[in-house]
């Protein structure tokens, strides 16, 4: 095997919310009055298996829990899903092992239950500490749901914690989006997801957008605005919206922007694989719930794979390492891609040209403070 083979992780898709929110455009689907979670979860143990087959005697890393919203099945479900995951997979002694979660009574489970269970991450969705405001968004939580929350993960405890906080929202002020910053950092927690509300495709958003929402200069003045009160409070930007306190990095999350690999479990997900050849695929489980199920526990489940293009690992790699603040090395592209840094370098050029990227030191690059706002622009350059 060869000894270049990137870090690995596990994904398991959750796919069920109490209610879908308007604006999002993840695998998920509303659970009703019996969604079928115990033969969810056999389709898991099944589906984990057949991933262990095409795995060689490499460590998984992290295992992260995502949704849909993996809160709404017991902590014994989940205890048995991370038992099967142990019993198939050589997990790391120090496995990160996150799982998602909403505040809302209904939807956040027994945290005491979910440590036990081998969770030793809590992510927490919040997306503002404002009741009109969460109301816009659709969400079935308030406030004071939040600070009982995260008080009960703290009391179960866990001691690595990211609180989910949204900007841009309909109706949402300067003012307001500070405010909403100022709670958080009251809260203190160790990591801090803070991403822009982006009006997707196939989302209720998307086709019929909400009155009032902030334009581009004012998206802009809050992001700005907002990243400085984090940076005030100790939080270091990691990443284009991950925020931590030291020690707290989201491990998992960095795997994917490093370009590691990563097993794809559940309905919908999708996973990345390097060969000892080094060729590198990706591949995707079946989408809805209920095929996933049927062809999991028959025995024949698809897993569409897709070996890329050089041209497109390029792209690929460029898409999540420039989203790092910190950047990349050209050693890290070679090593994660199998390319020859030639491969960027006339994009390369161009984009330090336009003031999109600088060289910080022999062989390293990382986006400028442009590069950054024009994320999208800069990663554009790098398309094959």
């Amino acid at each position: 095997m060869s000894s270049k083979l990137p870090p690995l992780s596990l994904y398991v898709h959750l796919p069920w919310c109490v209610r879908k929110c308007p604006y999002c455009d993840f695998n998920s689907h509303t659970a009703g009055d019996s969604p079928p979670r115990s033969r969810y979860v056999d389709a898991i143990i099944g589906d984990i298996a057949n991933e262990a087959s095409f795995i060689d005697n490499r460590h998984i890393e992290t295992i992260f829990l995502g949704g849909g919203t993996p809160s709404l099945f017991t902590p014994q479900e989940i205890g048995q899903i991370l038992d099967v995951a142990a019993g198939h997979f050589d997990l790391a002694a120090d496995c990160e092992i996150t799982m998602e979660a909403n505040p809302g009574t209904i939807e956040r489970g027994d945290f005491t239950g979910f440590r036990n269970a081998g969770v030793n991450r809590i992510s927490l969705g919040a997306q503002s500490f404002n009741s009109e405001l969460l109301a816009a968004l659709g969400r079935i939580h308030g406030p004071a749901e939040i600070l009982t929350a995260f008080d009960d993960a703290c009391a179960a405890g866990f001691d690595s914690i990211n609180i989910d906080l949204m900007f841009a929202l309909p109706g949402q002020s300067l003012q307001m989006a500070g405010d909403d910053v100022e709670q958080l950092v009251r809260l203190a927690p160790p990591h801090v997801s803070y991403y822009q509300l982006t009006l997707e495709p196939n989302t209720v958003f998307f086709s019929r957008p909400p009155a009032n929402m902030p334009d581009d200069e004012l998206s802009w003045d809050i992001q700005e605005h907002c990243h400085g009160m984090l940076r005030d409070a100790g939080y270091e930007q990691y990443e284009i919206s991950a925020f931590a306190k030291e020690g707290h990095r989201c491990r998992h999350n960095l795997n994917y922007w490093t370009f590691g690999d990563y097993i794809a479990v559940g309905a919908g997900a999708h996973g990345k694989h390097t060969d000892a050849d080094g060729v590198i695929s990706r591949y995707h489980k079946p989408a809805h719930p209920l095929t996933y199920i049927e062809q999991a526990l028959a025995g024949s489940l698809e897993r569409s794979t897709q070996v890329l293009k050089d041209e497109d690992v390029g792209f690929e790699y460029m898409l999540n390492a420039l989203r790092l603040p910190a950047g990349f090395s050209e050693t890290a592209f070679s090593s994660r891609t199998g390319l020859s840094p030639d491969a960027i370098s006339a994009p390369l050029a161009k984009a330090k040209a336009d003031g999109l990227i600088l060289e910080a030191g022999s062989g390293r690059w990382q986006p400028t403070a442009l590069g950054i706002r024009f994320l999208n622009d800069l990663q554009a350059r790098f398309l094959p």
